[in-house]
């Protein structure tokens, strides 16, 4: 492989990693509060969180285009603070990666935190613990298998974007061009052969994700999977 692609393989797994790390921060109390909360908010929050699952990446992309363009009210308020624009840069496939793979971090997460029940919960009030202390050393190792489930699978459904991440990166090389947009060009170029080592390295890439996910969490991959 060339620089081109080398440089699309090391940009995507930065984009994947930078994507999975911030969700798994944002995603834990949106999840916990989705878990917990009995508000009539949750059914349109959950909507929200669920809906790239079903929404056409293009679309999301087109939408994300036009608001953190120049003219939309985040890129105007993006230029204000003097960050510029984020399409066609590297913040903005962040923002767009973060957005399109939420709910295959969320979802495993707030499934987890549902399977842990209200017992363990009442067992560290009773043993006076504190809300903060009960959540870190109560609820994260019971949920542990959701944030695997998530972490892999976040990360892995980010390396496979290929709407979205066109749509509000464009293919800039050594900037936005991730690797699904360089099989793309190689096919438009009908240059097969190198088309055929990215194509091979991704299917190779998922086949090994999936089979550790079954392999180190055969249980938990169950009960923490997406709801679709």
């Amino acid at each position: 492989m060339g620089h081109a692609a080398w440089s699309a393989v090391r940009l995507t797994l930065e984009l994947a990693g930078l994507t999975t790390l911030i969700l798994l921060v944002l995603g834990t109390p949106l999840a916990w509060w989705l878990a917990r909360t009995r508000s009539w908010w949750k059914g349109p929050a959950g909507a929200l969180v669920a809906l790239p699952l079903v929404l056409p990446p293009s679309v999301l992309g087109f939408y994300l285009l036009v608001t953190l363009g120049p003219n939309g009210p985040l890129g105007q308020l993006t230029q204000s603070l003097g960050l510029g624009v984020l399409p066609f840069t590297f913040a903005g496939l962040v923002v767009g990666s973060v957005l399109y793979s939420m709910p295959f971090v969320v979802q495993p997460i707030q499934n987890a935190f549902e399977a842990i029940g209200e017992r363990p919960l009442e067992v560290a009030a009773t043993l006076r613990a504190s809300k903060l202390d009960t959540f870190f050393s109560v609820v994260l190792p019971l949920a542990r298998p959701g944030y695997l489930t998530a972490t892999v699978m976040g990360f892995a459904h980010t390396v496979g974007e290929f709407g979205v991440v066109l749509m509000i990166g464009g293919n800039i090389p050594d900037k936005t061009r991730v690797v699904s947009v360089q099989i793309y060009d190689h096919v438009e170029a009908l240059e097969f052969t190198q088309a055929h080592w990215l194509s091979a390295g991704m299917v190779a890439f998922s086949f090994a994700v999936l089979l550790a996910l079954y392999t180190l969490n055969p249980t938990g991959q169950r009960k923490t999977g997406l709801s679709r």
